[in-house]
């Protein structure tokens, strides 16, 4: 698979115009005070899902032919990918069988489910996702759409980038969480190719620090399932393609604790008046820290959380 390009980006940018939400980017003089910095935060917690995934998943099933809608789309995902693919088919007409963690948070389960996807589900301390998703998408013929590690994806991610820039002009720093490293690879091909002085950085929970040790090696390293609040960065080791890309264009990775995602997610609903998942709120607590200075953009990646976990997570 190729690397996607910076036009790639923006042709995914027009194919998902008008069915994802170009969402909004907020400012608090508050948040620049604690920070250090000028910071814009992207809102893809009010994406479509609730997620950014859901750019990413339009723009690979739009490019299926209408044979292969007919015969369905699978994903394996812990949860924000799986209900972007699940929408994304409904809305091009298809249908979805999504491989789960048996451990994701209901609340994900239960809003896949709503799209109409068929759900299986596995043990994700045992199991290969990828092996599983890839023997049933060929057992049934179905398209596998990965959710970091197919250039459409990527592309897609990326123009969440080209919307921040286009609202804000230059920043020096554009920020977002890596899991698989889908988002940042998407952001920084998108960013880098409009602003080659622009820093990249990528945050990790202090637990799932595989792209950090990734980079600081040359070569993907494998640690061990991470044990984090923040579920959907839980990643064992980097994508093959989304580490060629980021190898080459991401500047940084810093590290935050579970305790600061808790503080950024309590800053996000105390002073920002939005809901953000763990996942959602690495980059905001990375500049909440001090850890970046300058004009800086932040994608605010998801909202999916239900309010039992929510409530149970900042009173902890």
């Amino acid at each position: 698979m190729n690397a996607p390009t910076l036009d790639d980006v923006r042709a995914a940018a027009d194919r998902i115009a008008g069915v994802a939400h170009r969402t909004p980017v907020l400012r608090s003089r508050t948040l620049d005070a604690r920070a250090g910095a000028e910071v814009f935060l992207k809102c893809e917690n009010l994406q479509r899902i609730g997620a950014f995934k859901f750019r990413g998943a339009y723009n690979a099933v739009s490019k299926l032919s209408d044979e292969q809608l007919a015969r369905g789309i699978a994903a394996y995902s812990s949860g924000n990918h799986a209900q972007a693919v699940a929408l994304a088919a409904r809305e091009r007409g298809s249908t979805a069988v999504i491989l789960m963690p048996a451990d994701t948070p209901e609340s994900k389960i239960a809003a896949v489910a709503g799209y109409g996807a068929e759900i299986h589900t596995y043990d994700r301390y045992t199991g290969d996702r990828v092996a599983l998703g890839e023997a049933l998408a060929a057992s049934r013929g179905l398209a596998l759409i990965p959710p970091y590690e197919h250039p459409d994806v990527i592309a897609g991610q990326g123009t969440a980038a080209l919307e921040l820039l286009d609202e804000t002009g230059p920043l020096d720093a554009v920020v977002t969480p890596v899991g698989g490293g889908g988002l940042i690879a998407g952001t920084a091909t998108a960013v880098k190719g409009l602003l080659p002085g622009i820093r990249v950085v990528g945050v990790e929970p202090v637990e799932g620090d595989d792209t950090r040790r990734s980079l600081a090696a040359g070569e993907r390293v494998r640690i061990p399932v991470p044990h984090t609040i923040a579920d959907g960065q839980a990643a064992d080791i980097p994508g093959e393609l989304t580490f060629s890309v980021n190898r080459r264009l991401v500047d940084e990775i810093v590290l935050v604790t579970d305790d600061e995602i808790r503080d950024a997610m309590r800053f996000a609903f105390d002073r920002l008046k939005i809901v953000l998942e763990p996942s959602g709120a690495t980059g905001l607590a990375a500049v909440l820290t001090g850890q970046l200075s300058g004009r800086v953009g932040v994608v605010l990646s998801g909202g999916n959380i239900d309010t039992v976990r929510f409530a149970k997570l900042l009173a902890g």
